[in-house]
């Protein structure tokens, strides 16, 4: 179909035009596009012909655009790029991707992907607003069964019949907080038979037990008691009751970055299980927002902080720290 000026211009010639203005390359935009290479070329040519001048200079070692070939892309580009927009927009309406998705996460690593993703999201569908927020360890499924959130980024285990368990977003390696004082803190690394000699401090609250065995085992994989101290509400709290109380808690190794302080050291385990945050939303509320979005922070292929990166559809198990 004809639909680019006098010229005449076919739309798959523009697009074959603006994306070897960008790469330069002709494999890498015949690899991009997903063409045959000599079909990349017969088309720069066709579109030359059309208009008349050559706008690549073409050599053994280079390909480069000329002039006409600068001023082409520069008019071009923020014309396709509407036009996406506008299909792309069109394409979110029919979905029903309108309106407002409220984001919930439990920890920073976790918001720095949302928000990433979030500005993704906006730019694909810009009449979809999303406000990601906080949600407390305390209260960890409240918000959602509240109707407050649409979807939220947890640690995992969860195991709710209500609740619909998404892909893992990020795996994190598991350390031991403990105070500065400590004697732990003058190793290289801890295990899980170590938590044995030390008070552990538990989250309280609205959280469901097979999650706090899973985080907050009262034994060790040798069936030796663990003793739990004052539980914590708050994650602050439980800062506090480590570095000035004495206790102990496990973290995420990337969670020092947003609260090292000066009476905390931070020990890694050599045996615990990673900790994974993953997607969670209620099953009966499911819509294309959701799913739109989880798949934006999927499409970031791992690129924010953590090691683990968007992968896979995890089972739904409660996890293997012994009760």
């Amino acid at each position: 179909m004809k639909a680019w000026g006098a010229a005449a211009v076919e739309r798959h010639e523009i697009e074959v035009f603006l994306a070897l203005a960008e790469e330069l390359h002709f494999r890498r935009t015949s690899e991009r596009l997903g063409l045959a290479q000599g079909r990349v070329s017969q088309t720069i040519k066709k579109l030359e012909r059309r208009i008349g001048v050559p706008l690549f200079e073409r050599t053994s070692r280079r390909v480069a655009l000329t002039p006409t070939g600068r001023q082409l892309r520069e008019d071009l580009l923020p014309v396709h790029q509407q036009l996406l927009r506008a299909v792309d927009r069109a394409v979110a309406m029919g979905r029903g991707i309108t309106g407002v998705l409220r984001v919930g996460y439990s920890s920073p690593m976790v918001a720095e992907v949302l928000l990433k993703a979030a500005d993704v999201f906006r730019d694909r569908y810009p009449d979809c607003a999303v406000e990601v927020q906080e949600v407390q360890l305390s209260d960890p499924f409240g918000p959602l069964r509240g109707g407050r959130l649409d979807l939220q980024v947890t640690e995992h285990p969860v195991d709710e019949p209500d609740l619909t368990l998404g892909p893992v977003v990020l795996s994190e390696p598991r350390v031991l907080m403990v105070p500065a004082g400590h004697r732990f803190a003058r190793r290289a690394s801890v295990s899980l038979e170590d938590l044995a000699e030390a008070t552990l401090i538990p989250v309280s609250g609205d959280v469901p037990q097979y999650w706090l065995d899973h985080h907050y085992p009262r034994r060790t994989p040798r069936g030796v008691p663990i003793a739990h101290g004052q539980a914590a509400t708050y994650w602050t709290e439980i800062m506090n009751l480590v570095g000035l109380e004495g206790g102990v808690s496990p973290a995420c190794k990337d969670a020092e970055r947003y609260y090292a302080r000066p009476d905390v050291a931070w020990v890694p385990f050599r045996d615990a299980p990673t900790v994974d945050y993953g997607f969670v939303w209620p099953t009966t509320t499911e819509n294309a927002r959701v799913r739109a979005f989880v798949d934006t922070v999927r499409a970031l292929d791992g690129d924010g902080p953590g090691s683990g990166g968007a992968r896979g559809w995890p089972s739904q198990t409660a996890g293997n720290w012994p009760v």
